[in-house]
């Protein structure tokens, strides 16, 4: 009797819409589940993608998911799920930012070479929706420059005032396009790569490089709450 080849699952439930991608033999069984309410949406999501795969919990021999950032619970059941699976089944764990699954995407494109060839001195910069008129920001130029929350006006002088070509990536409220909230003229990644991907979800998962640190989450707060510690 031959061995069940191994299962392997991504997870985002930093925000909406929750995305579960399955893979198994080359196929993806991807769902999607709209609402803020991850914890509710998390096993439903999980328990169709295994169903129409038709495998069990037991056969999921790896696991990516999003650290953040995002909504405190939605990072909160992915991480717990996670733990729980290596715990019970010894499932190897990968993990990343929503920031770093978007620059992959992005980095992985045709329009980024093309860039890149024009701009060899350019950075990444992934831009989110955070909340009202507050945004994340990370911007990748091997610097290793941390994310930030910042406010609308702090974020366009954030970009204002990075010394080199910028390509930015991600979305403004509700999924529309970075070019209607920013006034300069920047380059923009392809709408496709600015959404997390099932199948990008499934790629990380094999990278293992992405093991240490898989379940630390990436909690952000406004800068102007963060507690400065005297020196």
């Amino acid at each position: 009797m031959q061995s069940r080849k191994p299962v392997t699952l991504g997870l985002d439930t930093s925000g909406a819409p929750l995305i579960a991608a399955l893979e198994k033999d080359g196929k993806i069984y991807a769902r999607r589940r709209k609402g803020i309410k991850q914890e509710r949406l998390l096993f439903p999501a999980v328990s169709s993608a295994l169903a129409a795969a038709g495998v069990e919990l037991k056969d999921i021999k790896r696991i990516f998911i999003v650290r953040g950032p995002g909504r405190f619970t939605g990072i909160r059941i992915s991480l717990t799920f996670a733990s729980m699976l290596k715990y019970l089944n010894q499932t190897e764990v990968r993990g990343a930012t929503l920031f770093e699954v978007l620059r992959r995407q992005v980095i992985s494109s045709k329009k980024f070479a093309a860039w890149t060839k024009n701009n060899p001195s350019g950075a990444v910069a992934v831009v989110l929706h955070a909340f009202r008129e507050e945004y994340f920001l990370q911007i990748f130029d091997g610097q290793n420059n941390p994310p930030a929350w910042l406010s609308h006006e702090e974020l366009l002088q954030r970009l204002a005032a990075y010394p080199a070509p910028l390509l930015l990536a991600g979305s403004d409220k509700n999924g529309a396009p970075l070019a209607d909230l920013t006034d300069c003229a920047y380059a923009y990644a392809d709408e496709k790569d600015c959404f997390v991907r099932p199948a990008t979800l499934v790629q990380m998962a094999q990278d293992d490089s992405l093991a240490q640190a898989a379940l630390e989450p990436l909690y952000l707060k406004p800068a102007r709450f963060e507690l400065v510690t005297p020196k």
